[in-house]
């Protein structure tokens, strides 16, 4: 059985996502889930960046476009959120090329938006 990558952050963060939704509930813009989750990052003390601009290298370049994920945490775990009644792939690949492009190993795709409760899909490169 392969051993859960950042165990110990993704469960920290993991209380702070539910914790959201369980005061929220679903229904809200994605704004108002990010503006509230990081209130519950800080409040639980867990280091995150909002909306960090992170480069793209192309060969030996680098790209004047950049990609911004959500919330970096820890400096290692990606979220990305949504508001949407159903995931779609165009979701996954999104944060797959997040992590790609970051050389970040983890991300978590959190979805406020499904009917019957918070969605958190974990995604490692």
């Amino acid at each position: 059985m392969a051993e859960i990558i950042y165990k110990k952050e993704s469960y920290e963060i993991t209380r702070s996502i539910y914790d959201v939704y369980n005061i929220l509930g679903n229904g809200f813009l994605e704004s108002v889930y990010h503006e509230a989750l990081e209130h519950e990052l800080n409040r639980r003390g867990i280091p995150f960046v909002s909306k960090p601009e992170i480069k793209i290298h192309y060969r030996d370049i680098i790209l004047q476009h950049t990609f911004i994920p959500d919330i970096v945490c820890y400096d290692k775990i990606i979220l990305e959120l949504k508001s949407v009644s159903q995931l779609m792939d165009a979701h996954i690949a999104q944060i797959m090329n997040y992590l790609k492009a970051s050389g970040i190993k983890l991300g978590m795709l959190v979805n406020f938006g499904e009917r019957d409760g918070v969605v958190i899909k974990r995604i490692v490169l």
